[in-house]
């Protein structure tokens, strides 16, 4: 039982911190686009590397 004594504040502090995270995001707008970043994977990369490029150029025509 001795253990509640140390459990229920460390409860209580992890709370207070993850509502201050919480409301932290929120009001740096981290939760105004939650689509996009999930369709960023499935949208097709324009620009092609050939073997040996690692620049990250755009292939000149």
């Amino acid at each position: 039982m001795s253990i509640l004594i140390i459990m229920i504040p460390l409860t209580l502090l992890l709370l207070v911190g993850a509502g201050m995270a919480f409301f932290w995001a929120v009001d740096h707008d981290q939760f105004d686009d939650l689509q996009t970043p999930a369709l960023l994977p499935l949208l097709d990369d324009t620009r092609t590397m050939t073997p040996g490029d690692e620049s990250g150029e755009e292939p000149k025509p």
